[in-house]
């Protein structure tokens, strides 16, 4: 890690109606340190910490926005060749290791793994009822920026104990992503084991979306039979495929019956920091995919044009398949089919495509303060179609598979994109589990996923032009851990 390393802070948290106001909700002027002497002397302090423990889930938006520009999914567009430049690297199979968007991702998730550790560190402080649930969702917490670390970089710096401090500096190494994954395991299965079913507190952690981690991090490993036990009789948990699917990433729609896991964002900030924007409580990916200069009475709001899919995606959904219109906003056909909008927008000048990411276009009202970096759409980081869908992969890739279920599970997901079982699949073996592949593709298209998927199954270096078998699996580590704490960078870089 950085010489200077990232003092834990805390976030002060006043947790206000939660019917209405989504518990991250809090000061994000984080600029004391709170030490242990003077903290973790009740319950509500623990509570508080925990909360601290969750914020910078929001600072890693990028890696959405990555999974998917640096993939078949779509280019990254802007303004020109230099705008957002980072991404435009990772788009162009260009990237080196100075990238700001790398650097980010590392430093996010590894800043949430020490405040994580901080809490570790004071367990044994203070016994209060609810402490073991409340340690689940620090251990799923710790578990999931590992697995976003370890999924783009590899193998992967690994401490647990403690927080790092300034004479770590020199001594870090890198373990193995293997050593990583099974302390991944870990933390999920000590979730598990303590989180309850449901939390009244909308976007906190519960014991499926541990599963559901846990399932998606097995299967990463090729674990089949592993995964296939967490998910048994996955059509029994308590969650259901949203009708329409255009309703799930409505702000109405938001922790709705088929969320599983989401990361949570507000507008309620008044503050601003464009020397370090995306670490508010906005999702700043909103602002990004927005349609430049978009004027008119559409309930759309004006954005960046950045992240926009592609055709080669718009064309990979079959004809009566819900899921495009839900996923890619073609503005010409909509502005159209929609004169009473008086809609006139600026083309996007770099990479247009004439799409956008209709899933999470920024909408009118949705924002406050300074408008560009407050828009409050969660991240629908895990939802039930895609757990239905890693069931489908699991019981498919066992040592002898069970079809029947592969099936079922997949035609739950492709039922609600049709509206029929007309297309359903009946197909088994290595077609059923290509099927799948298709579907997480056309499921999930613009939340995150297609490149590791493609990564995952060999299938990258024939999806996606300039991928290098051997180095672009992985992302390169940022240089200056490579300068400061002498880490090995990955081959290629």
């Amino acid at each position: 890690m950085k010489k200077t390393i990232y003092i834990i802070t805390l976030a002060i948290l006043v947790l206000l109606a939660p019917a209405c106001t989504k518990f991250v909700d809090y000061d994000p002027k984080e600029d004391f340190q709170i030490t242990a002497e003077d903290y973790f002397k009740t319950a509500d302090d623990y509570q508080k910490m925990t909360i601290g423990v969750y914020s910078p889930l929001q600072w890693l938006w990028a890696n959405t926005v990555i999974g998917d520009i640096a993939s078949d999914n779509a280019v990254t567009g802007g303004e020109n060749a230099t705008d957002v430049l980072g991404l435009q690297q990772i788009d162009d199979y260009q990237v080196n290791p100075v990238n700001s968007y790398l650097t980010e991702a590392w430093k996010a998730a590894y800043e949430g793994i020490n405040r994580a550790n901080y809490l570790e560190e004071n367990k044994t402080k203070l016994d209060f009822s609810g402490k073991d649930a409340l340690y689940g969702e620090v251990y799923f917490l710790r578990a999931y920026y590992y697995f976003e670390l370890t999924r783009m970089f590899g193998d992967v710096p690994l401490f647990v104990d403690r927080r790092l401090g300034a004479s770590d500096s020199r001594q870090l190494t890198r373990s193995p992503k293997a050593e990583v994954y099974t302390q991944i395991e870990k933390d999920l299965a000590s979730a598990i084991a303590s989180l309850p079913e449901t939390n009244p507190e909308k976007g906190r952690i519960t014991l499926y979306a541990a599963k559901a981690l846990l399932a998606k991090v097995l299967i990463y490993q090729e674990k089949f039979e592993e995964a296939a036990a967490v998910l048994e009789n996955v059509e029994n948990w308590p969650f259901d495929l949203v009708e329409n699917m255009d309703d799930i990433f409505l702000q109405s729609g938001e922790n709705g019956i088929e969320s599983v896991f989401e990361i949570q964002y507000s507008n309620k900030s008044p503050f601003y920091d464009w020397s370090n924007p995306g670490r508010g409580q906005g999702n700043l990916a909103v602002q990004s995919a927005g349609i430049r200069n978009l004027t008119g009475s559409s309930p759309y709001g004006q954005g960046w044009s950045i992240n926009l899919p592609t055709q080669d995606l718009a064309d990979a959904f079959e004809e009566g398949d819900q899921r495009k219109d839900a996923t890619i906003l073609d503005i010409e056909a909509y502005k159209a089919a929609n004169p009473q909008f008086n809609i006139t927008y600026l083309v996007a000048p770099y990479k247009n495509t004439g799409l956008y990411n209709k899933k999470y276009l920024p909408r009118k009202g949705e924002t406050s303060g300074q408008v560009e970096l407050n828009y409050l759409n969660n991240f629908r980081t895990i939802r039930y179609a895609e757990v239905l869908l890693m069931a489908a992969e699991a019981y498919n890739r066992l040592p002898s598979p069970v079809t029947a279920k592969a099936q079922q599970y997949l035609n739950m997901v492709r039922e609600r994109a049709f509206g029929d079982q007309l297309h359903n699949i009946t197909l088994s073996g290595q077609a059923l589990t290509e099927a799948i592949w298709e579907e997480r593709r056309l499921e999930l298209a613009m939340e995150g996923d297609r490149f590791f998927d493609l990564v995952r199954t060999g299938k990258a270096a024939a999806a996606i032009t300039g991928f290098v078998v051997g180095k672009n699996e992985l992302f390169p580590l940022p240089q200056q851990e490579i300068d400061i704490s002498g880490l090995e960078q990955n081959p290629g870089y």
